[in-house]
């Protein structure tokens, strides 16, 4: 499921694929449900919420060079409530779709 969102410069599309969700769990050390739960549940590590980002764009659209260059200047080094936000909603989209559109009922 696709996120659409403004974030850095604009707004971007965000969308966690079979592929990106293979790598997010090897760079975080963990299943896609441990590391949604960790964030709902505001116990999380940073790399949750940087990879689960840059992994989005990616999995957007994004060239991977380009997602890399917006996390380093939006998120790291950045309060962490700034991205939390948006790596929650990516991974409440990747795990329960949209129930806004049809076919969601």
């Amino acid at each position: 499921m696709t996120y659409i969102a403004f974030f850095a410069d604009g707004e971007h599309t965000f969308r966690l694929t079979k592929r990106e969700i293979e790598e997010l769990q090897v760079k975080c050390g963990s299943g896609i449900g441990a590391i949604a739960n960790r964030l709902f549940a505001r116990n999380f590590a940073q790399a949750d919420i940087n990879e689960t980002i840059r992994l989005a764009l990616v999995g957007g659209g994004m060239s991977a060079k380009r997602a890399h260059e917006l996390v380093v200047a939006y998120v790291e080094g950045r309060p962490l409530i700034e991205s939390y936000e948006l790596a929650a909603k990516v991974l409440e989209r990747t795990l329960c779709g949209n129930p806004h559109e049809k076919g969601n009922d």
